[in-house]
């Protein structure tokens, strides 16, 4: 079976996810929240996935435990691959925010999974003080969590009781997301997660031409060492100095939440993986950053 008929065609669709919460729910319900001793929380880059992330045992383990490995978030904001907009625009601020699933093709289970997550009304509130008084911004009432949010947070937070919010991307300019990445970056000494979603390589091209892996390899240890090396320059210009990126990301969308990242930690040099393998031909590389 190919890569894409495994994709489309699951033993068991989200088989895996139902697994991971059989497992990991009274872990996640006994969690300790963040407290104010614990210092800030770390930025995170998560390379997300579609749905079959949720039939994949591995990257839902990796995702879990990667989330217990801090405290228990007291909200957490996420800015995907999937939704740029401006001016900026905030969205899914009430409890149980519906789920907007922006993928085709999929099992039908796919579209019935649900994430109620807690009402994030004073979350909301938070980040637009944060962000209001010298960014428009619009909320959107009736737009939920898209899946490059709900997907990785059905993993990493499976009891659902963090509260989210989810920001567009304002344009697909690396500069504009690093930007707002910086000025997200005190959110995180008050308990705040932040999260840029995207995907370390995103090419549809090696997926139907393994082949082409090496463009993928090539990319992501070029990404992970300029992060080493706090080399925010080269990050910001990686469609003419990340080697094969014509490959790795013929569109920017997936790799520029890698810069709210960045923005939003304090010293990019500090970025540690999470987790890291190649799945579909893509580089799955996770990193939360200091």
């Amino acid at each position: 079976m190919s890569d894409l008929d495994a994709i489309f065609n699951p033993a068991v669709p989200a088989g895996a996810y139902d697994e991971l919460l059989r497992r990991a729910l009274p872990d996640a319900h006994a969690q300790r929240v963040w407290e104010p001793a614990d210092g800030p929380l770390p930025a995170l880059f998560v390379s997300h996935g579609a749905p079959p992330t949720l039939d994949d045992p591995e990257w839902l383990g990796d995702l879990f435990a990667w989330a217990q490995s801090f405290p228990k978030p007291r909200g957490t904001v996420v800015v995907s691959a999937h939704w740029e907009n401006a001016p900026l625009a905030i969205a899914a601020t009430e409890a149980a925010a519906p789920l907007y699933y922006d993928f085709g093709g999929f099992h039908p289970r796919y579209y019935t999974l649900q994430y109620a997550t807690p009402d994030a009304g004073a979350l909301a509130a938070r980040v637009v003080g944060t962000l209001a008084s010298t960014t428009p911004m619009h909320q959107y009432v009736d737009r939920g969590l898209d899946h490059g949010a709900f997907i990785p947070l059905m993993a990493m937070y499976p009891a659902a009781d963090v509260p989210v919010v989810q920001l567009s991307m304002p344009s697909l300019d690396p500069e504009a997301l690093l930007k707002l990445g910086t000025r997200l970056r005190a959110l995180r000494e008050e308990g705040i997660l932040v999260i840029g979603s995207g995907f370390m390589t995103h090419s549809f091209a090696v997926m139907r031409n393994p082949g082409l892996v090496g463009h993928n390899v090539e990319f992501d240890a070029w990404a992970d060492d300029a992060l080493r090396r706090g080399d925010v320059d080269a990050l910001v210009d990686f469609q003419v100095k990340g080697p094969g990126a014509r490959i790795a990301h013929p569109t920017a969308d997936h790799f520029v939440p890698l810069l709210l990242a960045v923005g939003a930690g304090s010293r990019p040099e500090s970025a540690v993986t999470a987790f890291e393998r190649i799945r579909f031909g893509n580089s799955t590389r996770s990193l939360q950053i200091a």
